[in-house]
C-alpha cells in the first residue's frame, strides 16, 4: 500500500491565562515525524468525500488554541496534526501502518513517542474523595507535553466529547441555584478574550484553589455536553481545561468547540459505550449504535493514488474497516486523511461488497472496540 504522511504546522505558543495561574504555559515539543496508513481502494461506492477547506487566519496574539489549525484542510474546518500515538498490544491492536504495512507483515503499529492507543478506558479515579475524574480527558491533559501542541489539543478535544467536567462556581451553588440565580463561573482573561473555567478532576479543582486561594467558590460537575452547549450560548471566547495544572492543560476556542457540537452525535452514543465498562453487552450496544449515529470514514491514498478507506490488520492479518464516531478522532491520528461521511447502510453495503473484511475497529485512537462481522448483524442486515 502507498504510504504517506503530512509534516505538521507549528503553531504559536500559548498564552498564560490571566487568571488563577501567573505560571508560564508550555508548548509541547513539535516533532516532523507523520503516520501512514493502509488504505483500500474498495468499498468507497457512495462515500462523499469532502473537499479540503480553506484555512483560518491564525492570530498571532490571541491564544495558541485559536490558530491550532482548527480550520485545516481536510476535516471541514477541525484541522490535522502530526504523528499520533498507536496501539501496542500485539493480540488486540491493528497492524502497521508504516514500513510493516509496506512489506504485507502484519503486526502491531508502531509506538510514537511515549503513548500507546488504549484499548478501553482507564480505570475511574477519584483523586479527591466524592469527585469522580473523567479518567480519558485528565489522560489526554497528561500527554499534551508527549506530542506537538496542535496534535495534543485535538487529542484533547476529542477525549472532552464524553463523560463530564467540574465547574468552579462563585459562592454557593446550591444556594444560587435553590434561589432560581445564575450561576457566576469562575473565567480567566487573555487581552480582550474570556474563557471559561473547567477542570477534568479534583486534582485540578484542588490545584486552582491552591493557586488563587479564593475559598468562596464551589465546586460542581455537569454532563460535557451541557457546559459545552452553556458555553456556546454564552458570551465566552472558549474555555481553559485545567488551568492551574500547566503543561496539562488546554485552551479550546468556541471556533473548535462550535464545530466539534456540529458534528457530534447529539448523545455521544458511542463515545460514552467505549469510555464505559467492557460489559459482554457492549458490542451489540455499539453495533446497534452504529445503524443510527453519524459516522465517519477516514479516506487517503491508496495504491495507484485512487482514494481507499483506511483499515487494519490484526496480529493474524484479519482485515478491519476503520470507523470513526467524530472527524476529531481522525484528525488526532495525524494522518493527513479526510473525514467522509458514512451511513449505517452504507457501511453495511460496504462489508457485504467486501466478504475478505473481516469486521471494524471503532474510533481506532482509542478507546477503541474491534467487531466481528458477527457482532455487526444490525449494521449488515441495513444492506438486505
Amino acid at each position: 500500500m502507498a504510504l504517506f504522511s503530512r509534516r505538521p504546522k507549528k503553531p504559536a505558543d500559548e498564552p498564560t491565562p490571566a487568571a488563577e495561574s501567573s505560571a508560564p504555559a508550555e508548548a509541547a515539543p513539535d516533532a516532523s515525524s507523520g503516520a501512514a496508513a493502509d488504505h483500500g481502494a474498495s468499498a468507497l461506492d457512495g462515500v462523499a468525500v469532502g473537499e479540503p477547506g480553506p484555512s483560518a487566519p491564525a492570530d498571532a496574539e490571541t491564544d495558541a488554541a485559536a490558530s491550532v489549525s482548527i480550520s485545516v484542510s481536510s476535516y471541514g474546518g477541525l484541522g490535522v496534526s502530526p504523528a499520533a500515538p498507536k496501539p501496542a498490544d500485539a493480540e488486540t491492536a491493528m497492524a502497521g501502518k508504516g514500513a510493516a504495512a509496506a512489506s504485507a507483515s502484519p503486526g502491531p503499529r508502531p509506538r510514537v513517542g511515549t503513548r500507546e492507543w488504549m484499548r478501553t478506558a482507564p480505570e475511574q479515579t477519584e483523586t479527591v474523595p466524592g469527585l469522580r475524574d473523567n479518567a480519558l480527558l485528565r489522560a489526554a491533559l497528561g500527554r499534551i507535553g508527549d506530542a506537538p501542541a496542535s496534535q495534543a489539543l485535538l487529542d484533547v478535544a476529542r477525549q472532552l466529547l464524553q463523560g463530564h467536567v467540574f465547574l468552579r462556581v462563585k459562592g454557593d451553588a446550591r444556594a444560587l441555584l435553590a434561589e432560581g440565580k445564575g450561576l457566576p463561573l469562575a473565567v480567566a482573561h487573555s487581552n480582550d478574550r474570556t474563557f471559561a473555567l473547567v477542570y477534568s478532576s479534583g486534582a485540578a479543582l484542588q490545584a486552582s484553589l491552591k493557586a488563587d486561594g479564593d475559598a468562596d467558590t464551589s465546586a460542581m460537575g455537569q454532563p460535557v455536553l451541557t457546559v459545552l452547549r452553556h458555553v456556546l450560548a454564552s458570551s465566552y471566547d472558549g474555555i481553559i481545561i485545567d488551568p492551574a495544572s500547566s503543561p496539562s492543560r488546554a485552551v479550546l476556542p468556541k471556533e473548535l468547540l462550535q464545530r466539534a457540537l456540529d458534528q457530534a452525535d447529539p448523545e455521544l452514543t458511542v463515545k460514552t459505550l467505549l469510555a464505559a465498562e467492557r460489559t459482554p453487552e457492549v458490542e451489540g450496544k455499539v453495533a446497534e449504535a452504529l445503524t443510527r449515529v453519524p459516522l465517519w470514514v477516514a479516506v487517503g491514498q491508496a495504491e495507484g493514488g485512487v482514494p481507499g478507506l483506511a483499515e487494519g490488520r490484526d496480529a493474524d492479518g484479519a482485515r478491519y474497516l476503520e470507523v470513526y464516531s467524530h472527524p476529531l478522532e481522525i484528525a488526532a491520528l495525524g494522518r493527513g486523511d479526510n473525514a467522509a461521511p458514512i451511513t449505517g447502510a452504507q457501511l453495511g453495503r460496504a462489508l457485504r461488497a467486501e466478504p475478505d473484511l473481516s469486521g471494524l475497529v471503532v474510533d481506532p485512537g482509542g478507546p477503541w472496540i474491534r467487531l466481528t462481522r458477527d457482532d455487526l448483524a444490525p449494521v449488515l442486515a441495513l444492506a438486505d
